[in-house]
């Protein structure tokens, strides 16, 4: 589960976590319009990103969310699929966390990734997606903190 196109670092990551296996994705997007307004500024505001806080109103909601998913979904797996990963996806409006434990159960998942920006809100209510895919997924769920190319890559189990 992604919120935001993977940067190169994060692809560098998600895709060398199992050495040399080889790895399939099933890359569920949602779109930012989706999500709750106000977290997103408190979490821009935690995160000391306050010109992001003040334009969060600025983001597509509803319908005009979807072409900004679609576009990073696909920026996403052709990233993912550059690396020679084999990687599906798409656009989950509506009840992520329902259609991650239908994935899961339809292609035998051994684990699920989330990976997203610091949620301080959600999180400490553990109402974020990867606390609440753990309760749904029958599978581990391991929590990736997306970053710039120039961060080093952070995690959370």
């Amino acid at each position: 589960m992604i919120e935001k196109p993977l940067t190169p670092a994060d692809v560098d990551f998600v895709t060398t976590l199992h050495g040399d296996d080889p790895v399939s994705f099933v890359v569920l997007m949602q779109p930012r319009g989706a999500q709750d307004l106000l977290l997103r500024a408190i979490d821009d505001v935690a995160l000391g990103e306050f010109d992001d806080a003040v334009r969060e109103g600025e983001e597509p909601e509803g319908d005009a969310a979807d072409a900004p998913a679609e576009r990073a979904l696909a920026h996403t797996l052709a990233a993912l699929r550059a690396t020679g990963a084999e990687a599906t996806g798409q656009v989950a409006e509506r009840h992520p966390l329902d259609r991650l434990r239908e994935i899961v159960d339809e292609t035998g998942a051994d684990e699920v990734i989330v990976l997203t920006t610091p949620h301080f809100v959600e999180e400490f209510f553990h109402r974020d997606w990867a606390s609440r895919a753990r309760h749904k997924v029958g599978v581990p769920v391991l929590k990736l903190f997306s970053h710039a190319p120039e961060d080093p890559p952070r995690t959370q189990e």
